[in-house]
């Protein structure tokens, strides 16, 4: 069950509320069918110049439409976005909020998710949305003990370009598709669970993401579907998507020069480097972002829209992310997977 507890601050209730659209048995999902318990709209503050709302619109050119007719409405279809490893850092949506910056410091990050069902392009109405992160300087909220450090200089000079040269050694991490791990602390920071509205968006806002030794800058993201939203959260269902998203070397680069990014001098490796991303661009999770480039510490808008097919359980622990690390990007095992 994803619990709801109190989040101090924040009114936001973990139950959508209701509207006329809403039939009797609002809790399930059928096959290749919209999710149709109730939604509400998200409303976040972007940058200046942020992107409109259809994502189907902004995102043409993105990943190629699978085989099929769109529907009636015209909105481009998107083949499956890229399962990913969990990483050991996941831990089951303690905190039910939109907002999961609290104390942290950073570039603030304003996420829209789109989530459309990838063979018939409608989308998912409803659906539990995961993501979690590390914070400026590397750390996992509940897993300081565990996560973070390492040495090195911040990153300097101009983005990598081709493919990441090296032999891989050695087989995937230890810890399988995962490798989770316990959390070794109670804090939460930049983790947070919310549902998608009837246009299948939902909004979370947070900061710019810090990199640690062996992965390159990302987020963990995951979707649930066929469970209720009650007071306690949400409960049942099953675990339809788990990905990860990504941010291109320009605005990485970008934030290395704003603090806290610049005191982070834990050798960082790029998106090209990165064993667990896909090389696959949008399809893979790399988000489509906007931002000031001469000041990315007024904000950074990032969006992207995720195909996933609701009848299948992929909940990240039973591996996929492409191969290991190169000799040029080896880390701890914890690093690799997360």
């Amino acid at each position: 069950m994803l619990g709801a507890p109190s989040v101090p601050g924040m009114t936001d209730s973990p139950v959508p509320p209701m509207d006329s659209e809403v039939p009797e048995d609002k809790g399930q999902l059928a096959r290749r069918t919209v999710l149709v318990a109730g939604g509400v709209v998200v409303t976040a503050v972007g940058v200046a110049g942020a992107l409109s709302v259809n994502a189907s619109a902004q995102e043409r050119g993105g990943p190629h439409p699978p085989k099929g007719t769109p529907p009636a409405s015209g909105e481009a279809c998107y083949t499956l976005t890229s399962e990913l490893t969990e990483g050991p850092y996941y831990i089951d949506a303690d905190k039910i909020r939109r907002d999961v910056t609290e104390d942290q410091e950073g570039i603030p990050l304003t996420l829209d998710l789109k989530v459309i069902d990838a063979d018939t392009c409608r989308p998912l109405r409803n659906a539990a949305v995961d993501i979690w992160h590390c914070n400026a300087t590397g750390i996992y909220s509940g897993y300081e003990a565990s996560s973070g450090g390492g040495g090195g200089p911040a990153p300097t000079g101009a983005p990598p370009s081709g493919t990441p040269t090296g032999t891989p050694t050695g087989g995937p991490p230890p810890g399988g598709g995962g490798g989770h791990q316990e959390p070794t602390d109670a804090d939460r920071f930049l983790r947070g669970t919310w549902h998608t509205d009837r246009h299948g968006q939902v909004t979370f806002k947070t900061v710019f993401p810090g990199w640690y030794q062996g992965r390159c800058v990302h987020i963990h993201v995951k979707v649930h579907v066929d469970g209720e939203w009650t007071d306690a959260g949400y409960e049942g269902g099953h675990t339809c998507f788990t990905g990860q998203l990504f941010f291109d070397e320009k605005s990485v680069l970008a934030s290395a020069l704003v603090e806290p990014y610049v005191s982070n001098t834990t050798t960082r490796t790029t998106l090209t480097e990165d064993g667990i991303y896909p090389q696959n661009g949008h399809e893979g999770g790399l988000l489509y972002l906007k931002y000031d480039k001469r000041h990315i510490g007024r904000g950074v808008h990032g969006h992207l829209t995720l195909g996933v097919t609701p009848d299948e359980t992929n909940d990240g622990e039973g591996g996929g992310g492409g191969p290991a690390p190169s000799a040029s990007a080896s880390a701890s095992p914890s690093a690799t997977t997360g």
